[in-house]
Protein backbone atom coordinates (compact mmCIF):
# COMPACT_ATOMS: atom_id res chain seq x y z
CA UNK A 1 0.00 0.00 0.00
CA UNK A 2 1.27 3.38 -0.48
CA UNK A 3 2.27 5.35 2.08
CA UNK A 4 -0.27 7.98 3.10
CA UNK A 5 0.11 11.61 1.41
CA UNK A 6 0.70 13.94 4.11
CA UNK A 7 -0.86 17.03 2.27
CA UNK A 8 -4.33 15.09 2.44
CA UNK A 9 -6.77 16.92 5.10
CA UNK A 10 -9.22 14.21 7.03
CA UNK A 11 -12.24 15.02 8.91
CA UNK A 12 -13.11 12.81 12.25
CA UNK A 13 -16.77 13.03 13.40
CA UNK A 14 -17.52 11.60 16.85
CA UNK A 15 -13.85 12.85 18.12
CA UNK A 16 -15.14 12.82 21.54
CA UNK A 17 -16.31 9.32 21.44
CA UNK A 18 -14.36 5.85 21.95
CA UNK A 19 -12.73 5.11 18.62
CA UNK A 20 -13.00 8.92 17.16
CA UNK A 21 -10.64 10.16 20.70
CA UNK A 22 -8.15 7.09 19.94
CA UNK A 23 -7.96 8.12 15.82
CA UNK A 24 -7.55 11.43 15.82
CA UNK A 25 -4.21 11.28 17.30
CA UNK A 26 -3.11 8.04 15.42
CA UNK A 27 -3.96 9.84 12.36
CA UNK A 28 -1.59 12.78 13.03
CA UNK A 29 1.01 9.96 13.77
CA UNK A 30 0.20 8.54 10.31
CA UNK A 31 1.12 12.15 8.90
CA UNK A 32 -2.01 13.68 7.82
CA UNK A 33 -4.04 16.80 8.65
CA UNK A 34 -6.58 15.97 11.10
CA UNK A 35 -10.08 18.01 11.58
CA UNK A 36 -12.25 16.97 13.90
CA UNK A 37 -16.05 18.05 14.08
CA UNK A 38 -18.15 17.94 17.44
CA UNK A 39 -21.05 20.06 18.63
CA UNK A 40 -19.60 20.82 21.99
CA UNK A 41 -15.72 21.88 21.35
CA UNK A 42 -14.97 22.21 25.22
CA UNK A 43 -15.42 18.66 25.54
CA UNK A 44 -12.33 18.30 23.47
CA UNK A 45 -10.14 20.74 25.35
CA UNK A 46 -8.11 18.66 28.11
CA UNK A 47 -6.78 16.26 25.18
CA UNK A 48 -3.62 16.34 24.76
CA UNK A 49 -3.83 16.21 20.74
CA UNK A 50 -6.31 19.45 20.80
CA UNK A 51 -3.25 21.78 19.72
CA UNK A 52 -2.54 19.48 16.63
CA UNK A 53 -6.41 19.33 14.89
CA UNK A 54 -8.50 22.19 13.43
CA UNK A 55 -11.48 21.96 15.95
CA UNK A 56 -14.44 22.35 13.70
CA UNK A 57 -18.28 23.39 15.67
CA UNK A 58 -20.88 21.10 13.93
CA UNK A 59 -24.05 19.08 14.68
CA UNK A 60 -24.73 16.04 11.94
CA UNK A 61 -28.58 16.92 12.19
CA UNK A 62 -27.53 20.49 10.80
CA UNK A 63 -26.54 19.94 7.35
CA UNK A 64 -25.47 23.97 7.41
CA UNK A 65 -23.57 23.35 9.93
CA UNK A 66 -21.24 20.51 7.95
CA UNK A 67 -20.18 22.70 4.72
CA UNK A 68 -17.15 24.62 6.35
CA UNK A 69 -16.24 21.00 8.18
CA UNK A 70 -16.36 19.06 5.18
CA UNK A 71 -14.67 22.27 2.89
CA UNK A 72 -11.33 20.93 1.52
CA UNK A 73 -11.76 17.37 2.88
CA UNK A 74 -9.97 14.47 1.62
CA UNK A 75 -11.15 11.52 3.60
CA UNK A 76 -13.85 11.53 6.37
CA UNK A 77 -14.49 9.18 8.97
CA UNK A 78 -18.29 8.92 10.14
CA UNK A 79 -17.72 7.61 13.95
CA UNK A 80 -21.12 8.65 15.11
CA UNK A 81 -23.57 6.51 16.70
CA UNK A 82 -25.66 6.91 19.07
CA UNK A 83 -26.01 3.74 21.93
CA UNK A 84 -28.65 5.24 23.89
CA UNK A 85 -31.72 6.44 21.82
CA UNK A 86 -33.79 8.66 21.60
CA UNK A 87 -37.09 9.90 22.94
CA UNK A 88 -40.36 8.88 20.93
CA UNK A 89 -41.66 5.85 18.51
CA UNK A 90 -38.69 5.64 15.71
CA UNK A 91 -36.84 8.45 16.67
CA UNK A 92 -34.08 7.38 17.33
CA UNK A 93 -33.88 5.54 13.79
CA UNK A 94 -34.72 8.90 12.38
CA UNK A 95 -32.18 11.12 13.60
CA UNK A 96 -29.36 8.41 13.02
CA UNK A 97 -30.74 8.23 9.17
CA UNK A 98 -31.25 12.19 8.91
CA UNK A 99 -27.19 12.56 9.93
CA UNK A 100 -26.01 9.80 7.51
CA UNK A 101 -28.05 11.32 4.61
CA UNK A 102 -26.48 14.71 5.49
CA UNK A 103 -23.03 14.11 5.67
CA UNK A 104 -23.33 11.67 2.11
CA UNK A 105 -24.98 15.09 0.72
CA UNK A 106 -22.43 17.32 2.33
CA UNK A 107 -19.54 14.96 1.11
CA UNK A 108 -19.96 14.36 -2.29
CA UNK A 109 -20.91 18.12 -2.63
CA UNK A 110 -17.98 19.08 -1.40
CA UNK A 111 -15.57 16.22 -3.68
CA UNK A 112 -14.50 13.86 -0.52
CA UNK A 113 -12.54 10.95 -1.88
CA UNK A 114 -13.51 8.42 0.55
CA UNK A 115 -16.02 7.83 3.68
CA UNK A 116 -15.02 5.20 6.34
CA UNK A 117 -17.74 4.16 8.68
CA UNK A 118 -17.24 1.51 11.67
CA UNK A 119 -20.51 -0.17 11.53
CA UNK A 120 -21.46 -3.33 13.26
CA UNK A 121 -20.85 -7.14 12.73
CA UNK A 122 -24.33 -9.10 12.25
CA UNK A 123 -25.57 -12.37 10.62
CA UNK A 124 -27.02 -11.97 7.32
CA UNK A 125 -30.32 -13.79 8.07
CA UNK A 126 -31.32 -12.66 11.17
CA UNK A 127 -34.01 -9.82 12.64
CA UNK A 128 -31.78 -7.41 14.00
CA UNK A 129 -32.19 -4.72 16.98
CA UNK A 130 -33.16 -1.28 16.36
CA UNK A 131 -29.58 -0.24 16.83
CA UNK A 132 -27.41 -2.99 14.94
CA UNK A 133 -30.79 -2.59 11.90
CA UNK A 134 -30.11 1.56 12.23
CA UNK A 135 -26.08 0.79 11.98
CA UNK A 136 -26.68 -1.06 9.07
CA UNK A 137 -28.88 1.65 7.72
CA UNK A 138 -26.49 4.10 8.36
CA UNK A 139 -23.52 2.16 6.24
CA UNK A 140 -25.80 1.68 3.31
CA UNK A 141 -26.68 4.99 2.76
CA UNK A 142 -23.04 6.29 3.12
CA UNK A 143 -22.34 3.50 0.19
CA UNK A 144 -24.94 4.93 -1.64
CA UNK A 145 -24.08 8.62 -1.65
CA UNK A 146 -21.60 8.23 -4.50
CA UNK A 147 -18.30 8.90 -2.31
CA UNK A 148 -16.73 5.68 -2.20
CA UNK A 149 -17.06 4.39 1.25
CA UNK A 150 -15.56 1.15 3.10
CA UNK A 151 -17.70 0.26 5.69
CA UNK A 152 -16.29 -1.84 8.63
CA UNK A 153 -18.07 -4.24 10.59
CA UNK A 154 -16.66 -5.10 13.93
CA UNK A 155 -18.26 -7.06 16.69
CA UNK A 156 -17.28 -6.92 20.38
CA UNK A 157 -14.05 -4.00 20.97
CA UNK A 158 -11.26 -4.60 23.72
CA UNK A 159 -9.98 -1.61 25.28
CA UNK A 160 -10.72 -0.31 28.58
CA UNK A 161 -13.81 2.36 27.83
CA UNK A 162 -15.63 0.41 24.78
CA UNK A 163 -19.10 -0.12 26.52
CA UNK A 164 -18.69 -4.07 25.12
CA UNK A 165 -15.45 -4.34 27.16
CA UNK A 166 -17.00 -2.89 30.35
CA UNK A 167 -19.70 -5.17 30.31
CA UNK A 168 -17.58 -7.99 30.52
CA UNK A 169 -15.28 -6.22 32.69
CA UNK A 170 -18.07 -5.54 35.73
CA UNK A 171 -19.97 -8.53 35.63
CA UNK A 172 -16.90 -10.42 36.00
CA UNK A 173 -15.71 -8.58 38.53
CA UNK A 174 -19.02 -8.25 40.67
CA UNK A 175 -20.48 -11.56 40.49
CA UNK A 176 -18.50 -15.01 41.39
CA UNK A 177 -21.55 -17.03 39.85
CA UNK A 178 -23.27 -15.72 37.03
CA UNK A 179 -26.62 -16.51 36.00
CA UNK A 180 -27.20 -15.41 32.62
CA UNK A 181 -29.38 -15.52 29.45
CA UNK A 182 -29.23 -18.07 26.78
CA UNK A 183 -26.55 -15.65 24.55
CA UNK A 184 -23.74 -16.44 26.72
CA UNK A 185 -23.40 -19.43 24.81
CA UNK A 186 -23.29 -17.80 21.73
CA UNK A 187 -20.09 -17.22 19.77
CA UNK A 188 -18.37 -13.53 19.45
CA UNK A 189 -15.44 -12.69 17.52
CA UNK A 190 -13.64 -10.14 19.47
CA UNK A 191 -11.44 -7.41 18.24
CA UNK A 192 -8.34 -5.36 19.71
CA UNK A 193 -9.07 -1.43 19.51
CA UNK A 194 -5.48 -0.85 17.90
CA UNK A 195 -6.42 -3.56 15.69
CA UNK A 196 -9.70 -1.64 15.10
CA UNK A 197 -7.26 1.30 14.45
CA UNK A 198 -4.77 -0.38 11.89
CA UNK A 199 -7.91 -0.93 9.44
CA UNK A 200 -9.23 2.12 10.17
CA UNK A 201 -6.16 4.19 9.41
CA UNK A 202 -5.25 2.03 6.78
CA UNK A 203 -8.94 2.30 5.14
CA UNK A 204 -7.97 6.02 4.15
CA UNK A 205 -5.67 4.66 1.16
CA UNK A 206 -8.13 2.48 -0.33
CA UNK A 207 -8.16 2.47 -4.03
CA UNK A 208 -10.66 4.78 -5.61
CA UNK A 209 -13.61 1.74 -6.33
CA UNK A 210 -13.51 0.39 -3.44
CA UNK A 211 -17.26 0.82 -2.23
CA UNK A 212 -18.28 -2.18 0.00
CA UNK A 213 -18.55 -3.57 3.81
CA UNK A 214 -15.66 -5.39 5.10
CA UNK A 215 -15.71 -8.11 8.12
CA UNK A 216 -13.23 -6.99 11.18
CA UNK A 217 -11.92 -9.35 14.02
CA UNK A 218 -9.84 -10.45 15.82
CA UNK A 219 -7.93 -14.19 15.44
CA UNK A 220 -10.40 -15.61 18.20
CA UNK A 221 -13.86 -16.99 18.11
CA UNK A 222 -15.18 -17.11 21.96
CA UNK A 223 -18.37 -17.65 23.58
CA UNK A 224 -19.66 -14.84 25.59
CA UNK A 225 -18.67 -17.26 28.97
CA UNK A 226 -15.38 -18.00 27.38
CA UNK A 227 -14.66 -14.26 27.21
CA UNK A 228 -15.73 -13.59 30.76
CA UNK A 229 -13.65 -16.30 32.11
CA UNK A 230 -10.89 -15.06 30.30
CA UNK A 231 -11.22 -11.72 31.56
CA UNK A 232 -10.84 -13.06 35.13
CA UNK A 233 -7.80 -15.16 34.42
CA UNK A 234 -6.21 -11.89 33.07
CA UNK A 235 -7.84 -10.10 36.32
CA UNK A 236 -6.42 -12.70 38.62
CA UNK A 237 -9.79 -14.14 39.67
CA UNK A 238 -11.36 -17.22 39.88
CA UNK A 239 -12.97 -18.39 37.02
CA UNK A 240 -16.87 -17.78 36.92
CA UNK A 241 -19.24 -20.92 37.24
CA UNK A 242 -21.95 -20.02 34.17
CA UNK A 243 -26.09 -21.15 34.81
CA UNK A 244 -28.06 -19.77 31.35
CA UNK A 245 -31.63 -18.65 32.09
CA UNK A 246 -33.92 -19.39 29.12
CA UNK A 247 -36.53 -16.70 30.37
CA UNK A 248 -34.26 -14.10 30.88
CA UNK A 249 -35.25 -11.58 28.42
CA UNK A 250 -33.00 -8.98 26.59
CA UNK A 251 -34.94 -6.48 28.85
CA UNK A 252 -34.37 -8.16 31.68
CA UNK A 253 -31.24 -8.64 31.03
CA UNK A 254 -30.82 -5.33 30.68
CA UNK A 255 -32.52 -4.43 34.04
CA UNK A 256 -30.15 -7.29 35.85
CA UNK A 257 -26.47 -5.53 34.06
CA UNK A 258 -27.89 -2.41 35.13
CA UNK A 259 -27.96 -3.97 38.66
CA UNK A 260 -25.00 -4.94 39.19
CA UNK A 261 -22.61 -2.76 36.63
CA UNK A 262 -22.17 0.96 36.58
CA UNK A 263 -23.56 0.72 32.93
CA UNK A 264 -26.71 2.81 32.62
CA UNK A 265 -29.59 0.34 31.59
CA UNK A 266 -29.86 2.50 28.33
CA UNK A 267 -26.58 1.46 27.33
CA UNK A 268 -26.95 -1.95 28.66
CA UNK A 269 -30.03 -2.47 26.66
CA UNK A 270 -28.81 -2.18 22.95
CA UNK A 271 -25.33 -4.20 24.10
CA UNK A 272 -27.55 -6.73 25.26
CA UNK A 273 -29.42 -7.07 22.05
CA UNK A 274 -26.61 -7.19 20.11
CA UNK A 275 -25.78 -10.19 22.29
CA UNK A 276 -28.36 -12.02 20.66
CA UNK A 277 -26.60 -13.16 17.62
CA UNK A 278 -23.57 -14.72 16.94
CA UNK A 279 -21.24 -12.28 16.23
CA UNK A 280 -18.24 -13.62 13.59
CA UNK A 281 -16.51 -12.82 10.84
CA UNK A 282 -18.07 -14.13 7.32
CA UNK A 283 -15.03 -12.92 5.20
CA UNK A 284 -11.68 -11.55 5.63
CA UNK A 285 -11.57 -9.88 2.41
CA UNK A 286 -10.19 -7.02 4.03
CA UNK A 287 -6.72 -9.28 3.92
CA UNK A 288 -6.39 -8.44 0.19
CA UNK A 289 -6.04 -4.76 0.86
CA UNK A 290 -4.45 -3.68 4.31
CA UNK A 291 -2.04 -6.57 5.64
CA UNK A 292 -2.31 -7.53 8.93
CA UNK A 293 -0.54 -5.63 11.53
CA UNK A 294 3.01 -6.72 12.33
CA UNK A 295 2.88 -9.49 14.84
CA UNK A 296 -1.14 -10.20 13.35
CA UNK A 297 -3.93 -9.59 15.34
CA UNK A 298 -3.93 -9.26 19.18
CA UNK A 299 -5.57 -12.24 20.68
CA UNK A 300 -8.91 -11.88 22.87
CA UNK A 301 -6.51 -12.68 26.13
CA UNK A 302 -3.87 -10.11 25.25
CA UNK A 303 -6.07 -7.11 24.74
CA UNK A 304 -7.45 -7.76 28.37
CA UNK A 305 -3.92 -7.82 29.57
CA UNK A 306 -3.43 -4.64 27.46
CA UNK A 307 -6.20 -2.94 28.94
CA UNK A 308 -5.73 -3.92 32.28
CA UNK A 309 -2.07 -2.95 32.20
CA UNK A 310 -2.28 0.40 34.28
CA UNK A 311 -3.63 -1.62 37.30
CA UNK A 312 -0.98 -4.47 36.84
CA UNK A 313 1.60 -1.83 36.58
CA UNK A 314 0.03 0.05 39.54
CA UNK A 315 -0.25 2.88 38.00
CA UNK A 316 -2.68 5.09 39.17
CA UNK A 317 -4.05 7.95 37.73
CA UNK A 318 -4.48 11.02 40.05
CA UNK A 319 -5.86 12.83 36.24
CA UNK A 320 -6.90 12.46 32.98
CA UNK A 321 -4.13 14.16 31.97
CA UNK A 322 -1.09 12.15 33.60
CA UNK A 323 -2.70 9.27 30.92
CA UNK A 324 -0.83 7.84 28.01
CA UNK A 325 -3.26 8.26 26.08
CA UNK A 326 -0.69 9.07 22.52
CA UNK A 327 0.73 5.20 22.97
CA UNK A 328 -1.97 2.65 23.94
CA UNK A 329 -5.26 2.70 21.77
CA UNK A 330 -6.27 0.59 25.02
CA UNK A 331 -5.41 3.30 27.65
CA UNK A 332 -8.20 5.69 29.22
CA UNK A 333 -9.41 9.05 27.86
CA UNK A 334 -10.66 11.93 28.83
CA UNK A 335 -13.72 11.20 26.96
CA UNK A 336 -14.45 8.05 27.75
CA UNK A 337 -17.54 7.87 30.46
CA UNK A 338 -17.71 7.89 34.13
CA UNK A 339 -18.48 4.35 34.17
CA UNK A 340 -15.77 3.20 32.55
CA UNK A 341 -12.47 1.67 33.43
CA UNK A 342 -11.08 -0.07 36.29
CA UNK A 343 -13.47 0.17 39.58
CA UNK A 344 -11.49 2.74 42.02
CA UNK A 345 -12.43 3.25 45.55
CA UNK A 346 -11.49 6.24 47.32
CA UNK A 347 -10.86 8.44 50.73
CA UNK A 348 -9.62 11.65 50.15
CA UNK A 349 -9.12 14.38 52.75
CA UNK A 350 -7.56 17.67 53.14
CA UNK A 351 -6.68 19.64 56.06
CA UNK A 352 -5.27 23.35 56.18
CA UNK A 353 -2.58 24.40 59.12
CA UNK A 354 -0.59 27.40 60.20
CA UNK A 355 2.85 25.12 59.97
CA UNK A 356 5.00 26.23 56.96
CA UNK A 357 4.95 23.08 54.28
CA UNK A 358 8.45 22.15 55.07
CA UNK A 359 7.52 21.43 58.61
CA UNK A 360 4.50 19.36 57.46
CA UNK A 361 6.87 17.47 55.08
CA UNK A 362 9.40 16.38 57.74
CA UNK A 363 5.76 14.86 59.16
CA UNK A 364 5.23 13.02 56.28
CA UNK A 365 8.69 12.14 55.14
CA UNK A 366 9.14 10.78 58.93
CA UNK A 367 5.76 8.27 59.37
CA UNK A 368 5.97 4.89 59.97
CA UNK A 369 8.21 2.98 62.10
CA UNK A 370 8.83 3.89 65.60
CA UNK A 371 7.25 6.95 64.56
CA UNK A 372 3.58 5.44 64.33
CA UNK A 373 0.93 6.78 61.94
CA UNK A 374 -0.39 9.60 63.93
CA UNK A 375 -4.06 7.25 64.46
CA UNK A 376 -5.34 4.72 66.81
CA UNK A 377 -1.92 2.48 67.67
CA UNK A 378 -4.52 -0.11 68.42
CA UNK A 379 -6.26 -0.16 65.08
CA UNK A 380 -2.94 -0.13 63.18
CA UNK A 381 -1.20 -3.13 64.91
CA UNK A 382 -4.32 -5.42 64.88
CA UNK A 383 -4.79 -4.87 61.43
CA UNK A 384 -1.10 -5.98 61.81
CA UNK A 385 -1.91 -8.98 63.01
CA UNK A 386 -4.34 -10.27 61.11
CA UNK A 387 -2.14 -9.66 58.06
CA UNK A 388 0.55 -11.69 59.25
CA UNK A 389 -1.97 -14.68 60.31
CA UNK A 390 -2.85 -14.83 56.73
CA UNK A 391 0.76 -14.73 55.37
CA UNK A 392 1.68 -10.74 54.87
CA UNK A 393 4.51 -8.70 55.88
CA UNK A 394 2.63 -7.08 58.55
CA UNK A 395 4.35 -3.94 60.48
CA UNK A 396 7.32 -5.55 61.96
CA UNK A 397 9.69 -4.05 58.86
CA UNK A 398 9.08 -0.73 60.43
CA UNK A 399 11.72 1.87 58.58
CA UNK A 400 15.57 1.97 57.20
CA UNK A 401 16.15 5.85 57.99
CA UNK A 402 14.12 7.71 61.12
CA UNK A 403 13.45 11.01 59.06
CA UNK A 404 14.32 10.87 54.81
CA UNK A 405 12.78 8.11 52.50
CA UNK A 406 14.03 6.51 49.02
CA UNK A 407 11.81 5.21 46.33
CA UNK A 408 11.39 1.65 46.72
CA UNK A 409 12.34 1.22 50.23
CA UNK A 410 9.63 -0.65 52.75
CA UNK A 411 7.95 1.35 54.90
CA UNK A 412 6.17 -1.26 57.31
CA UNK A 413 3.84 -2.89 55.15
CA UNK A 414 4.05 0.04 52.75
CA UNK A 415 6.47 0.40 49.59
CA UNK A 416 7.46 3.97 48.78
CA UNK A 417 6.32 3.50 44.89
CA UNK A 418 6.88 7.65 43.92
CA UNK A 419 8.70 10.48 45.96
CA UNK A 420 8.75 14.01 45.10
CA UNK A 421 10.43 15.28 48.21
CA UNK A 422 9.25 18.03 49.80
CA UNK A 423 5.78 17.84 47.95
CA UNK A 424 4.35 14.23 47.49
CA UNK A 425 4.59 10.49 48.46
CA UNK A 426 2.55 7.33 47.00
CA UNK A 427 2.82 4.22 49.32
CA UNK A 428 2.10 1.04 47.36
CA UNK A 429 0.48 -1.21 49.76
CA UNK A 430 2.20 -5.00 50.64
CA UNK A 431 -0.46 -6.04 53.03
CA UNK A 432 -2.84 -8.90 52.02
CA UNK A 433 -6.01 -7.66 50.87
CA UNK A 434 -7.88 -8.38 47.81
CA UNK A 435 -6.82 -5.66 45.73
CA UNK A 436 -4.38 -3.08 45.49
CA UNK A 437 -3.83 -0.33 47.73
CA UNK A 438 -2.25 3.03 47.85
CA UNK A 439 -1.94 5.85 50.20
CA UNK A 440 -0.92 9.25 48.92
CA UNK A 441 0.21 12.42 50.96
CA UNK A 442 0.77 15.74 49.78
CA UNK A 443 1.37 19.40 50.61
CA UNK A 444 1.15 22.55 48.90
CA UNK A 445 1.69 26.32 50.20
CA UNK A 446 -1.22 27.89 51.20
CA UNK A 447 -1.06 31.39 51.90
CA UNK A 448 0.71 32.06 55.11
CA UNK A 449 0.15 28.10 55.95
CA UNK A 450 -0.14 24.77 53.67
CA UNK A 451 -2.58 22.34 52.09
CA UNK A 452 -2.39 18.50 53.39
CA UNK A 453 -4.00 16.22 51.38
CA UNK A 454 -4.28 12.56 52.15
CA UNK A 455 -5.71 9.95 49.61
CA UNK A 456 -6.25 6.14 49.90
CA UNK A 457 -7.09 4.66 46.74
CA UNK A 458 -8.26 1.04 46.55
CA UNK A 459 -8.74 -0.97 42.99
CA UNK A 460 -10.76 -3.98 44.18
CA UNK A 461 -10.28 -7.56 42.71
CA UNK A 462 -13.77 -9.13 42.20
CA UNK A 463 -16.61 -9.17 44.54
CA UNK A 464 -14.69 -9.85 47.72
CA UNK A 465 -12.87 -6.63 47.07
CA UNK A 466 -15.68 -4.87 47.22
CA UNK A 467 -16.90 -6.49 50.26
CA UNK A 468 -13.81 -5.90 51.94
CA UNK A 469 -14.08 -1.55 50.95
CA UNK A 470 -17.56 -1.12 52.11
CA UNK A 471 -16.41 -3.06 55.63
CA UNK A 472 -13.82 -1.25 56.52
CA UNK A 473 -15.67 2.40 55.15
CA UNK A 474 -16.84 3.30 58.77
CA UNK A 475 -13.28 2.95 60.11
CA UNK A 476 -11.87 5.49 57.57
CA UNK A 477 -14.02 8.33 59.18
CA UNK A 478 -12.23 7.08 62.81
CA UNK A 479 -8.86 5.98 61.48
CA UNK A 480 -8.07 8.76 58.51
CA UNK A 481 -9.59 11.35 59.74
CA UNK A 482 -7.88 10.80 62.73
CA UNK A 483 -4.52 10.58 60.43
CA UNK A 484 -5.22 14.15 59.09
CA UNK A 485 -5.89 15.86 62.05
CA UNK A 486 -3.02 14.64 63.75
CA UNK A 487 -0.49 15.00 61.22
CA UNK A 488 -1.80 18.30 60.85
CA UNK A 489 -1.18 19.15 64.67
CA UNK A 490 2.06 17.39 64.90
CA UNK A 491 3.32 20.01 61.79
CA UNK A 492 1.81 22.68 63.79
CA UNK A 493 3.44 21.89 67.34
CA UNK A 494 7.22 21.36 65.95
CA UNK A 495 6.46 24.64 63.08
CA UNK A 496 5.88 26.51 66.99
Amino acid sequence: MDTPDTRKLVLVTGATGYIGGRLAPRLLDAGYRVRVLARNPDRLRDVPWAGDVEIVRGDLLDEDSLEAAFDGVDIAYYLVHSMTGSHGKNAFEDSERRSAENVARVAKAAGVSRLVYLGGLHPDDATLSRHLQSRTEVGEILLASGVPTAVLQAGVVIGSGSASFEMVRHLTEVLPYMPAPRWVRNKIQPIAVRDVMHYLIGSAELPDDVNRTFDIGGPDVLRYGQMMNGYAVEAGLPQRPIAPLPVLTPRLASHWVNLVTPIPRSLAMPLVESLQHECVVREHDIDTYIPEPDGGLTGYRRAVRLALNKVRDGSVETSWQDASVADAPSDPLPSDPDWSGHTVFTDDRTRKTDASPDRVWAVIEGIGGENGWYSFPLAWAVRGWMDKAVGGVGLRRGRRHPTRLNIGEALDWWRVEKLDRGHFLRLRAEMKVPGLAWLELSVEPDGAGTSYRQRAVFFPAGLAGRLYWFAILPFHGVIFAGMARRITAEAARTDA
